[in-house]
């Protein structure tokens, strides 16, 4: 394996946790070096190293498949630019954020605490305003919002936040963290696991054709909605798998869904109906890997547990996100990528590293797509198990996992000053129904069978919720 020592230790360490064969270490090619982005954190070399453990297991499932071996690639560079979530439609740049997300200080009793607001949703937006006393809906603004957050404490706005379901972090150190409980809870918690959940004998994968993709003929059901599910469901179409993206009727998405819908089939399936529940049931009885990023124990209320999976598809691969893990107090708590640098220490640790006086962002949803390809390799990983040794597996990833890992990485001390990377020239024209897309290229390769995307994206609903060859 070559490239940055950083992330070579990095790619070796997560596969050797998943029991991984080391013979495959030396066909993965890394090129480039930290700083990528102006960053004090290593994000160029999270993006890179798990980018190229997903890349690398596709590789390792081709060669079980095959009884051939071809090389793996990615370069650091172009890993972070995947990780920016850059794209245009019809020439427009859609908005990141609702006008309401984002930082804003508590001033309590003349503290100077901060808590970061996701709005990105209505009903999270709403909720919060309801939280402050305020009318919910569009005709709010951020003032209003700031006057009424500056008779809160951080804290406890963080917490009646919760208790009413909106979504809010506040801002704490790295110190402040490791002694909050969710920290504690997870200390002892690998960075991703991998569980046999069930007895099932070896399933057989279709034969590859000539040049056939590593996950040709791999079914996958994606139901996940925000980055970092989407971007591992993505993530392996790249690789060949028939990925089938499954959509709530009655629920929003964010513009994002024009960008990591590349190569999926697209359908609607309401889980709130009995019918809907018993197609997901007849869908799983054929899927091979099943990702989801619902709340710890919200899809076992609609009967699509991991255990449950399991005896509905015997031998399925269960990969399942959540924010802040699946144990402790916070297990049920919404979060996003967003929110989890909030809490757990990034922002008021790149605030320092800048010399600025308000917590930072990083500059990319490194936790979502780190993540995202972590679920991937997670994928790849457990079918490669499955083929070897039978039994249904259980893939868990965590965004605050995720967020221990990539502070594992260490710092950047010439990040802050590191320029801006270029986007724009990387961009590429797909296919798409939601209009002319411009976006970034996957950023790994494979010698034998370039990764690609074979389908265009398009909205939620516009295929059957069925196999494409059933």
């Amino acid at each position: 394996m070559t490239g940055s020592p950083i992330v070579g230790a990095a790619v070796a360490r997560l596969w050797r946790d998943l029991t991984m064969p080391e013979v495959a270490l030396p066909h993965l090619e890394l090129t480039g070096a930290d700083p990528v982005v102006p960053s004090s954190f290593a994000a160029g070399a999270a993006a890179q190293a798990s980018l190229g453990a997903a890349v690398l297991a596709a590789a390792e499932l081709w060669h079980l498949r095959t009884g051939r071996r071809q090389t793996a690639r990615v370069d650091m560079r172009a890993a972070a630019l995947e990780c920016f979530c850059h794209f245009s439609l019809d020439g427009v740049v859609p908005p990141t954020w609702d006008k309401l997300s984002g930082l804003y200080r508590c001033d309590e009793d003349g503290g100077s605490g901060h808590v970061r607001i996701h709005a990105n949703f209505a009903h999270h937006r709403d909720r919060a305003l309801a939280v402050l006393g305020l009318p919910a809906g569009e005709a709010t603004e951020r003032a209003a919002v700031e006057a009424a957050l500056a008779r809160w404490r951080a804290d406890d706005f963080e917490q009646a936040a919760a208790e009413a379901g909106a979504v809010i972090a506040a801002v704490r150190s790295f110190a402040d963290w490791d002694r909050h409980p969710q920290a504690a809870a997870l200390a002892d918690l690998p960075t991703m696991s991998i569980e046999r959940i069930g007895d099932a004998p070896a399933r057989a994968l279709p034969r590859l054709a000539a040049g056939g993709l590593p996950l040709a003929g791999v079914r996958v059901l994606d139901l996940t909605r925000i980055l970092a599910g989407p971007v591992a469901g993505r993530t392996l179409a790249a690789y060949g798998a028939d990925v089938l993206l499954v959509n709530s009727p009655s629920l929003p998405n964010i513009a994002a869904i024009a960008e990591t819908s590349r190569g999926k089939l697209s359908a609607h399936v309401d889980l709130a109906t009995a019918a809907g529940r018993a197609r997901l049931a007849q869908l799983v009885a054929g899927a091979h890997v099943f990702i989801q990023g619902y709340r710890p124990g919200a899809i076992a209320a609609h009967g699509f547990a991991a255990e449950q999976l399991a005896e509905l598809s015997p031998g399925i691969v269960a990969v399942s996100l959540s924010a802040y893990g699946h144990v402790g107090p916070w297990r049920e708590r919404r979060g996003f990528d967003s929110l989890v640098q909030t809490a757990t220490g990034f922002n008021h640790a790149e605030a320092a590293a800048f010399g600025a006086s308000t917590p930072k962002a990083l500059p990319m949803q490194i936790l979502d797509y780190a993540s995202g390809f972590l679920m991937a390799f997670g994928a790849a990983a457990a079918l490669i198990r499955q083929q070897r040794e039978g039994g249904s597996w259980h893939v868990r990833v965590a965004l605050a996992q995720t967020a221990r890992w990539l502070r594992s990485l260490g710092r950047v001390a010439d990040g802050p000053s590191a320029p801006a990377p270029s986007i724009e020239s990387a961009m590429r024209a797909y296919p798409s129904g939601f209009g002319r897309l411009m976006a970034v290229p996957h950023a790994a390769e494979l010698s034998e069978t370039p990764p690609r995307w074979s389908r265009p994206s398009m909205p939620p609903g516009s295929h059957e919720a069925a196999w494409p060859d059933a």
